[in-house]
């Protein structure tokens, strides 16, 4: 019997009576690190975690006014409409399967995919992480809900286009990409300067397009595995939101099985914009010398992750160890960036 996915279910119900952020802005990380946990071995420790993190958490927003189909548009973006995306969403997936309102949804909500931070996609690809690989049991499907009404309610577009036509790997691509001028902001306020960055859509359109849906895939595997990487040696320009280049993308990776393939290469095309913004506005200009720690396997990394407790270490080592399962020998590197997040991020939640 798997008893984990009885910890998941009760977890998302207890997450689910509170609002997708707090203290004004900051995203509710409860369950995408909870599927993390389960998913790694550590479901023994969510229930005590989370009673620790739901401390910070908000009641659930107040409803404004019924979205409906007609009138979803005048909506997108507005945050003080989030319980009334939600709302919305649970109703169409309580009528149609869900994985025919993810593809509505997707192509509609991925230009807005810079929106509080990339965490809204995030969650949406933990939630169907969990739905392919554990089924469509209720609490699983009102979390999809959940985090597509969050997307919608932050639907943010980025202030720049990207257009991926190059020659050159994703690795190269990050590596090329110019800084901006002053780290020193915000998300919003550090977007606002890639169109003044000189070289930044050259550099940015750098990275080759795909050949197919498949190339899409892999070359979004390879845009993962550079953002890992890079966390390594570039992760103390910003600890927390440098974690977002990696991991934004690969919740886009994940969610990929339960599209249709013709979305793959514009699912692509997001990702990579958003990686790229990322690592421009608080990547450092001088990289971290290699780390002194010896080889650990990938259940010992994440155990330290889930002990560590920050729930933006549990969700980079979770991506970590996706990059490492890629090929048969392991990817030392990846672990060793997660192994690195644990010593830039303050420990605790």
């Amino acid at each position: 019997m798997d008893t984990t996915s009885g910890t998941l279910d009760e977890a998302l119900e207890r997450l689910h009576a509170t609002g997708p952020e707090f203290r004004g802005y900051l995203a509710n990380h409860g369950p995408m690190a909870v599927e993390a946990l389960v998913r790694h071995g550590q479901a023994g420790t969510v229930h005590r975690w989370l009673d620790d993190y739901t401390t910070k958490l908000e009641d659930v927003p107040r409803a404004q006014s019924t979205i409906t189909d007609d009138n979803w548009q005048q909506a997108l973006g507005d945050p003080r409409r989030v319980t009334d995306w939600t709302a919305y969403v649970a109703r169409q997936v309580a009528e149609r399967p869900w994985r025919e309102v993810l593809a509505e949804w997707w192509p509609r909500l991925l230009p807005g995919i810079a929106g509080a931070a990339t965490h809204p996609v995030i969650r949406v690809g933990h939630a169907v992480r969990t739905l392919l690989e554990r089924g469509e049991e209720e609490p699983r499907i009102a979390e999809l809900a959940q985090a597509i009404g969050y997307w919608a309610a932050r639907h943010t577009t980025l202030p720049v286009s990207v257009n991926p036509g190059g020659t050159v790997s994703p690795a190269d691509a990050l590596a090329g990409l110019p800084r901006i001028a002053d780290q020193q902001t915000s998300v919003l306020g550090g977007l606002a300067q890639l169109p003044r960055t000189e070289g930044w859509s050259a550099a940015a359109d750098r990275l080759r397009a795909p050949r197919d849906p498949d190339d899409a895939r892999d070359l979004l595997a390879a845009v993962v595995q550079a953002a890992t990487h890079r966390y390594l040696d570039h992760g103390h320009g910003s600890a927390v939101m440098l974690v977002h280049a990696a991991t934004a993308p690969n919740a886009v990776l994940r969610t990929l099985p339960a599209l249709p393939r013709d979305l793959w290469a514009v699912s692509l095309g997001a990702a990579w914009a958003a990686s790229a913004a990322i690592t421009s506005v608080y990547t450092s200009d001088t990289p971290l010398p290699p780390p002194t720690a010896g080889p650990l396997t990938p259940e010992e990394v994440f155990a330290r992750a889930a002990a560590h407790g920050d729930a933006h270490a549990v969700k980079l080592t979770d991506t970590a160890l996706d990059v490492a399962s890629w090929t048969e020998d392991g990817d030392d590197r990846a672990l060793s960036a997660a192994l690195r997040s644990l010593e830039l991020i303050p420990p605790g939640t």
